[in-house]
């Protein structure tokens, strides 16, 4: 193929196309297809702009693929996403006409994971509760019993793309790793140095539990007082994932109640948090504004993801971030 072959598309959210697809980014993109039009917002589309389109450039804000964008997009083969979860984006009739799709959401695994390990690891050595103390009391907080990395166990709830990436990190540092993924075959965890148990089992022998399951119907408010209350003493829940796994009402209960468990919360139910939200009056909680994943030049690399895998398409190679249809079910 070549790029005279190929014509593609830019739609999405204006404010970040230039945050994700930046000058070396769309030279990329642009010695695989011709693309003739200036970026356009999904409201912008139109059935002229789509006819000849055979790929689709896009990322946060992209357009739904309903029956009526196809039927206006006959040519339409590849979507390439630089954002993280398809599931605003894909429908059953974009993949009954074959249409593939492939996502960034692995390489913003792997910053969330990033950011995992970071607040782990902190959590093991109670690092927020002694910069808490010290503010509160203006006084230098007094060490307690910190585990550090040895000896201690930290469990991962899910082990889809950003679970795995956190096990790889947490496995130079020596902790225990368990799992709760009713999805993934033992092999494979093994294979990340993981041991598979229940939920309840991740909660009541974690240090640290972190979240990384996807908000689907079946999880949400997942984590609720009874497996709150189940917690090891000292011990930390965090959540990278979505604010929506956690029964807030529940969790800021429990932690009314033990003062000895912590959480780090970078998102919230609702996210953000209102104003006099009880999470901000508790001590043993912190709360961080969605840290975790790609910011600011960090989103050049979904881009440049997204361009590699164009050129991949062009080659006829395999697609290494292709999702299918399978995958949905389970996924984020």
């Amino acid at each position: 193929m070549t790029n005279e072959s190929l014509t593609g598309l830019y739609v999405m959210d204006p404010a970040r196309f230039d945050d994700v697809y930046g000058e070396a980014e769309r030279t990329a993109i642009e010695s695989c297809l011709t693309i003739k039009e200036p970026p356009r917002s999904a409201a912008d589309l139109s059935p002229d702009l789509l006819a000849g389109v055979d790929v689709l450039v896009t990322g946060w804000g992209a357009p739904r693929l309903t029956a009526e964008l196809l039927d206006s997009a006959p040519r339409l083969a590849l979507v390439l996403y630089a954002a993280g979860s398809v599931r605003p984006l894909v429908t059953e009739e974009s993949w009954a006409r074959g249409v593939r799709v492939t996502s960034a959401g692995t390489v913003i695994a792997d910053k969330v994971a990033d950011f995992a390990l970071a607040q782990i690891l902190y959590a093991l050595k109670h690092g927020w509760r002694y910069v808490l103390t010290a503010r509160r009391t203006r006084a230098a907080a007094v060490r307690r019993s910190e585990l550090g990395t040895t000896g201690a166990t930290v469990g991962l709830v899910s082990l889809g793309a950003t679970g795995r990436a956190t096990a790889r990190l947490l496995a130079r540092h020596g902790v225990r790793v368990l799992a709760h993924d009713p999805y993934v075959p033992v092999a494979t965890a093994h294979a990340l140095g993981v041991e598979l148990t229940t939920l309840e089992g991740v909660f009541a022998e974690s240090d640290v539990v972190s979240l990384h399951a996807p908000l689907l119907d079946e999880t949400r408010a997942m984590v609720d007082a009874r497996l709150l209350r189940s917690m090891r003493p000292d011990a930390t829940l965090v959540n990278t994932a979505r604010g929506g796994l956690v029964d807030e009402a529940a969790l800021v209960t429990v932690l009314g109640e033990r003062a000895d468990l912590f959480a780090v919360l970078d998102v919230t139910d609702p996210e953000p948090s209102p104003p006099g939200s009880p999470l901000f009056e508790l001590d043993n909680v912190v709360v961080t504004p969605h840290l975790a994943g790609s910011l600011g030049p960090e989103r050049r690399l979904l881009g440049r993801a997204m361009a590699e895998e164009l050129a991949r398409y062009v080659a006829g190679s395999p697609l290494r971030h292709e999702v299918a249809a399978a995958s949905m079910e389970h996924a984020a």
